[in-house]
């Protein structure tokens, strides 16, 4: 059997075995046809067959009405930090952006390009531990959106509310989308890219309402509207035909193994373990507020943090791949998706209570 480590990477992140193994099987020869998947044109009926399917199967999952369009594009999220606010900015005198974590203030920082914009909540004095609740933020009146990130991945932190604002809701679900069971009829725009709970990297998903994307800037270019992306079954320009293919095999795993509902129960209990143990410990530290800890990346410290570097360099020993911390806030981050074997979250625990007993 092909060597497997236990592999806690943000993104691209883990697979399932079954869906690399299935992968496998058929990129020589797809179901037949004398063909790898990624050697045909989008436009046969054998990849539109594939497309439909996906597109099928991720409705099912997420209970998607009618009412919203689902659109496969490319560019990951940050993309969609400038395309947001070029598409619907007219819709208001201004918009409103929640500092809440790092990708938020990257999404911040492209927006105010383009538009004006509002700060309706800030944690980053807080070093992003800690986030307001949604009704205590200062949404503007005329305004045209709000824009949050639900899971932030770098802070391990994440907004458990659902939106009720007057302004169109616009959501990064990057890191949490598939892991937390949602009502989709509570947003306006969700958006996530792949490679942390879908697929590989460059394919990005959008669920949008479609009295919203009717409402797309039309000065802009047909490539960066999304209504035109819509109206041309994500096909508008030739798509990442891989990562598409890739994605509705996950979305079907997904319908396979208990749906979004069954993987947050996962979600929450891998996690646990590596919580409980932190809360239990006077040698690791975890800054998040409880109520608000993401139940995605696990981010911890050691309070001797000259440790840090040799608990890397021995969890790598025993195949605990890639969990250093992000290089803007350092320290160690366990992203746990929902590809991740409990068995792995388990060897991480066991790793994590040697360690403090050999160092401690």
């Amino acid at each position: 059997m092909k060597k497997r480590v236990h592999n806690f990477s943000a993104g691209p992140a883990t697979l399932p075995v079954e869906i690399l193994e299935a992968v496998e099987s058929e990129l020589y020869d797809y179901e037949g046809i004398g063909s790898s998947i990624i050697e045909i044109s989008h436009r046969d009926k054998v990849f539109k067959e594939v497309a439909s399917k996906a597109e099928h199967s991720v409705r099912k999952l997420l209970s998607i009405s009618e009412d919203y369009d689902v659109i496969f594009m490319q560019g990951g999220a940050t993309l969609q930090f400038s395309l947001i606010p070029m598409n619907f900015a007219h819709l208001g005198e201004i918009s409103n952006f929640a500092d809440v974590g790092s990708w938020s203030a990257k999404a911040i920082k492209e927006a105010s390009k383009i538009c004006n914009v509002n700060i309706c909540t800030s944690s980053k004095e807080k070093n992003y531990t800690n986030i307001d609740r949604i009704s205590d933020w200062n949404v503007m009146e005329n305004s045209s959106l709000v824009h949050y990130c639900k899971n932030e991945t770098i802070q391990g932190i994440r907004i458990t509310e659902e939106p009720r604002f007057s302004s169109y809701s616009f959501v990064d679900m990057s890191s949490c989308l598939f892991s937390e069971d949602i009502d989709v009829t509570k947003y306006d725009f969700i958006y996530a890219c792949a490679q942390k709970n879908f697929g590989p990297s460059g394919i990005t998903l959008v669920i949008a309402k479609k009295e919203l994307l009717e409402k797309s800037n039309p000065d802009l270019p047909n490539i960066l509207k999304y209504d035109a992306h819509a109206n041309e079954g994500s096909m508008l320009n030739t798509p990442n035909t891989f990562g598409w293919y890739v994605a509705g095999k996950m979305f079907d795993w997904y319908l396979e193994n208990g749906g979004v509902a069954e993987m947050e129960k996962q979600s929450i209990a891998k996690t646990a373990m590596l919580y409980d143990l932190i809360d239990k410990s006077n040698f690791y530290v975890n800054p998040v507020n409880p109520e608000q800890r993401s139940i995605n990346n696990v981010v911890f410290t050691i309070v001797n943090s000259e440790l840090e570097k040799v608990f890397l360099e021995e969890a790598e020993k025993a195949d605990l791949r890639y969990l250093k911390g992000h290089r803007t806030v350092g320290g160690m981050r366990a992203s746990i998706y929902n590809s991740m074997k409990i068995e792995s979250v388990s060897a991480l625990k066991d790793f994590m209570e040697n360690f403090e007993k050999n160092y401690g």
